[in-house]
C-alpha cells in the first residue's frame, strides 16, 4: 500500500535507516524510504523496531504493523483482519461531504456508512461535518469493533449485522445518505490481487461475487425503505464496473451520475431517490 510522503517523519539517513530501507527493498516494498521512516518513528524501542521490520519484510501490510492508516488527513485505527482503507475512497468522502454541505436533507441529516470496515468513511465525514447523525454497520465482528474505536469518540454509532439488518428500526425512512464501500472485486479477480490484500485482508471484505456487483444489487434493492425523500446513495465502484453499478441503481428508481477522479484512480456512482419511488 503506498504511503503518502506527508506521513513520513523527515529525518536524515542513518545506518539503521539505510539498513531498514535495504531490507524493505529486498522484500519488494516500493515505498521503502517512506516506510522505513514510519517504522523508525513509530517503534518505542529497538526490540519493537526489529519485530516490526521483520513483520513488514514477511509481507504483513504496513498498516497492520503500525496499527493505523492515513486516510482523509487523519489516522484511522486498523486492526489485523480488517479491510485497510484506500486513498481512492477519499472520493466517496469528498462527494458525501459536498452533497451534505450543499443541501442538508434533515436536521441533523442521518448518514449511514454501510459495509464500514474500519469506519474510515464515517470518521472522515464526522471530522468534516459535526452536525450529522452518523451510523456505521458491518457484518464482521472485528471490523465493527475497530470501527467503534474510530467512530465512537467522534459521536457516531456502530452496528453489527448484514447490511440493513444491522440498522436500528428507528432509522427506517430517515436516512438522508448511504455512503457505501461494499466489496466489489469479482470473485475470480481476487487471486490476482497484491499479496498484502489477498493473503491478509478478509475475503468477505473483497469478494463482490461473479461480476463484483452482488452487494450493489442488494444495497439498491434494500435501501428504499430506509431512505428519506430525496436521499442519496453513494457507491464506490471501479471505472470498468461503473456502468453496471449505475444501471443497478437506475433500475431501482434512482437518478444517477458517475464521478471519476484520475488523481485518486477512484470512481463513485451517485444515486438520488426519485419522487414517488416505491417503498412497498
Amino acid at each position: 500500500m503506498p504511503v503518502p510522503e506527508s506521513s513520513a517523519v523527515d529525518r536524515p539517513p542513518t545506518p539503521a535507516f539505510d539498513h531498514i530501507v535495504a531490507l524493505l527493498r529486498s522484500a519488494g516494498c516500493v515505498f521503502a524510504e517512506e516506510e522505513a521512516r514510519l517504522l523508525l518513528s513509530e517503534a518505542p524501542g529497538p526490540a519493537e523496531l526489529a519485530r516490526n521490520v521483520r513483520r513488514r519484510v514477511e509481507g504483513v501490510p504496513l498498516e497492520y504493523v503500525l496499527g493505523w492508516a492515513e486516510f482523509a488527513g487523519r489516522r484511522i485505527v486498523v486492526e489485523p483482519g480488517v479491510f485497510v482503507p484506500r486513498r481512492r475512497t477519499e472520493l466517496l468522502v469528498n462527494q458525501a461531504v459536498a452533497l451534505l454541505s450543499g443541501s442538508p436533507l434533515a436536521v441533523p441529516p442521518v448518514v449511514v456508512d454501510l459495509c464500514c470496515g474500519s469506519g474510515a468513511v464515517g470518521a472522515a465525514i464526522l471530522q468534516a461535518l459535526t452536525d450529522v447523525e452518523l451510523h456505521a454497520a458491518d457484518i464482521d465482528a472485528t471490523a465493527a469493533r475497530c470501527a467503534r474505536r474510530n467512530i465512537g469518540p467522534l459521536g457516531g454509532f456502530v452496528h453489527r449485522g448484514d447490511l440493513f439488518q444491522a440498522l436500528p428500526t428507528a432509522l427506517r425512512g430517515r436516512v438522508g445518505m448511504l455512503a457505501v464501500n461494499a466489496p466489489y472485486v469479482p470473485t475470480e479477480a481476487i487471486r490476482t490481487m497484491p499479496p498484502e490484500a489477498r493473503l491478509y485482508e478478509p475475503v468477505i471484505s473483497l469478494d463482490g461475487g461473479e461480476d463484483g456487483l452482488d452487494f450493489h444489487r442488494r444495497v439498491a434493492a434494500g435501501s428504499i425503505e430506509w431512505l428519506a425523500p430525496g436521499a442519496y446513495v453513494l457507491i464506490e465502484t471501479s471505472e470498468r464496473q461503473a456502468a453496471g453499478t449505475s444501471a443497478i441503481l437506475a433500475a431501482a428508481g434512482f437518478r444517477t451520475r458517475t464521478v471519476r477522479s484520475e488523481d485518486l484512480d477512484a470512481t463513485v456512482v451517485v444515486g438520488r431517490a426519485l419522487p414517488g419511488i416505491d417503498k412497498d
